[in-house]
């Protein structure tokens, strides 16, 4: 993943670089021209521009190298700090083919650089490589009654993107859906830096009292000049800052319902499971059809315990075991469990698979798994029903259909109502992150019968005081060349299962390879910003000296001009933030909903914090140095 990650930030990055040097070549235009002037051509000037990119490629790629190689070190400690991972074992790690990727990018990317230094030196032409300090940029102010009217469908066009990823989030199914409101949002961003220059220094030159007011009129010029001319750069900044964002804050989040949802999803060490009453012939998982055998078949009749007995497991391995059994009736499935509210749920949500039979569980059953895992427990009447369920989508669905409390469902012939009017939280299955859809907790005395049993389900701690013994246990039955393993594959019986090893080390493996990526992505937009505001600002203060000199000769002192750079640049910087921080909070929401059951809403504020202290330090401190350095450039000589 992060191989392609890699080259996705390549590819970012050497946009950047170009955008440098197109930067710093424009800053040597008089300098070239001095050099035409006293006979130098243009082959021989590429051949000086081209020596010194050489020189700087190579000492920036060996710089860059030694500084990754010992900052990957720091991400990973960092990364693994995150997760509380054992770092007893760590070492120092050299990866030579991320090396070698690194030196293939920039070489790439250098190649490409100084390609294009040719044509752009090739195209210069002496009168205006001469001129080029005292060349003034044409301002052009766009209609502002046309210009509002962008604004207006720019907002509209937003607005309606924002609709669809937050309250019609349901309609979007697969990654094709996305790219309306992705397009929209694109559109909506350029639509409103475009429309910025056309009715703010209109708007504002009515305001006499703010427009004439100390430098006011001198800026606000110079930032609609600066929006008129960076319509697509700033758009791009915008929804790359936007990115950086949702990106962090929503990985973050993640990380922070992940980690706490993993102590409470893994209350004992081990979930097994096995079919009961096979038929003669069944589909599989993968719906392949199975015929059993005569033995299968007797087999299913028993319970996990007695199975792993039979099959050589010494017993004493395990201990607090609880075993219960799982009914289902075919006719009671989730369509007839939303009833009344069936047809509007699946023409909201017509993906969802409704013919699925619900779970079945006695009270009693379930109350020896709760007091197992350390959760709540239930008492039902012998005419109540209650439904458990704790994955958050599927908790608004049924609690649609048990709002009213007219819910009455019809169990082994005899009907039942709803005990609560919503679902109450409760699961079965250990997992990483709160899953249950449903299981239908009923009273003892609720007439099922031997053959509406679908599984056998037992819960168990490892008999074992330390964490070696725990593993060495967690072998017999996760590694398939133990004993145990084979027997079972012999007599072929298949019994299902999930350990709390087992979910904790895939979900922080999983975890992990988010954040980084996150962090990883995070950043590298976030830098990448920040360089080209600080790029394009830096040329505005260049160019713009000589009009810093005529605002000193008009009676400006050195106060007022720094403060109206502080202005100019400060605008320049939080325009595109401001309109990326809009963006995010729905786009923060959007993550959110299409990781439901995994992140939650109420752990993202830590991850906002944690974004926010990052920007601010990145970006802020980009935005300083900016600030310094264009104060450095106008400053009077």
């Amino acid at each position: 993943m992060i191989g392609f990650v890699s080259v996705f930030v390549a590819v970012v990055l050497g946009l950047l670089i170009v955008y440098a040097n197109n930067f710093l070549i424009n800053r040597r235009k008089k300098e070239f021209g001095i050099y035409m002037t006293l006979g130098m051509s243009k082959k021989q000037i590429s051949k000086i521009i081209l020596l010194e990119t050489i020189f700087v490629g190579i000492v920036s790629l060996i710089v860059g190298l030694i500084i990754g190689i010992f900052a990957s070190q720091f991400m990973s400690i960092l990364v693994a700090k995150l997760f509380e991972a054992d770092m007893s074992e760590f070492q120092f790690v050299f990866s030579k083919d991320a090396c070698i990727k690194t030196c293939v990018y920039f070489a790439v990317m250098y190649i490409a650089v100084m390609f294009l230094n040719s044509i752009t030196v090739s195209r210069y032409k002496l009168i205006n490589l001469l001129n080029a300090t005292r060349k003034n940029e044409i301002v052009k102010i766009r209609n502002p009654f046309l210009a509002i009217l962008v604004f207006i469908a720019g907002t509209c066009i937003l607005g309606y993107a924002y609709y669809i990823v937050t309250v019609k989030t349901n309609t979007l199914r697969v990654e094709k859906d996305l790219i309306k409101p992705v397009s929209m949002g694109i559109v909506g961003t350029i639509a409103i830096f475009w429309s910025l220059s056309g009715f703010i220094l209109t708007t504002i030159q009515k305001m006499k009292n703010i427009y004439l007011k100390d430098t006011n009129m001198f800026v606000l010029r110079q930032i609609n000049n600066k929006i008129n001319t960076t319509v697509a750069s700033m758009s791009v900044i915008c929804i790359m800052l936007f990115m950086t964002i949702t990106i962090l804050s929503s990985s973050l989040s993640l990380r922070n319902s992940m980690q706490k949802d993993l102590m409470e999803m893994t209350p004992v060490d081990l979930n097994l499971e096995k079919i009961a009453n096979l038929p003669e012939v069944y589909k599989n998982a993968y719906g392949k059809e199975v015929v059993t055998t005569k033995e299968q078949r007797e087999d299913s009749k028993l319970l996990i315990s007695e199975t792993l007995k039979n099959n050589g497991l010494d017993m004493n391995v395990l201990k607090d075991i609880v075993e219960i059994p799982i009914y289902a009736i075919d006719e009671l499935t989730i369509e007839k469990f939303l009833g009344d509210q069936f047809e509007e749920i699946d023409r909201e949500y017509p993906f969802l698979i409704y013919s699925s039979a619900e779970k079945i569980v006695k009270v009693s059953d379930y109350n020896k798994i709760a007091e197992a895992y350390g959760i709540e427990k239930y008492s039902l009447n012998d005419d109540e029903y209650i439904m458990l369920c704790d994955f958050d989508s599927q908790v608004q669905i049924r609690n649609r259909a048990l709002a009213d409390g007219k819910n009455i469902l019809e169990i082994a012939g005899k009907k039942y109502k709803s005990k609560y009017n919503e679902c109450k939280k409760g699961f079965i299955d250990m997992a990483v992150s709160h899953t249950n859809i449903g299981i239908l907790l009923v009273p003892d005395s609720c007439n099922l019968t031997e053959e509406m049993k679908e599984k056998y389900f037992l819960v168990a701690n490892y008999n074992a005081k330390t964490e070696e013994g725990k593993e060495k246990i967690e072998k017999i039955f996760t590694e398939s060349d133990s004993n145990f393993a084979q027997n079972l594959n012999n007599n072929g019986i298949e019994i299902d299962g999930m350990t709390k090893i087992s979910l904790i080390e895939s979900s922080l493996g999983l975890t992990t390879i988010i954040i980084f990526i996150a962090i990883y992505l995070g950043l590298i937009f976030l830098i990448a910003s920040s360089i080209i505001l600080a790029l394009k600002q830096l040329t505005e203060s260049s160019d713009n000296k000589q009009r810093y000199t005529i605002l000193r000769k008009i009676g400006c002192d050195e106060k007022m001009i720094n403060k109206a750079l502080f202005r100019q640049v400060g605008i320049f910087f939080g325009m595109p933030l401001i309109l990326a921080i809009i963006h995010s909070i729905f786009g923060v929401q959007f993550a959110l909903n299409l990781l439901s059951g995994i992140a939650k809403k109420d752990e993202l504020l830590p991850g906002i914090i944690v974004t926010i202290i990052i920007i601010g330090i990145i970006y802020g401190s980009y935005f300083l140095a900016t600030y310094f350095g264009g104060k450095n450039i106008i400053k009077e000589e």
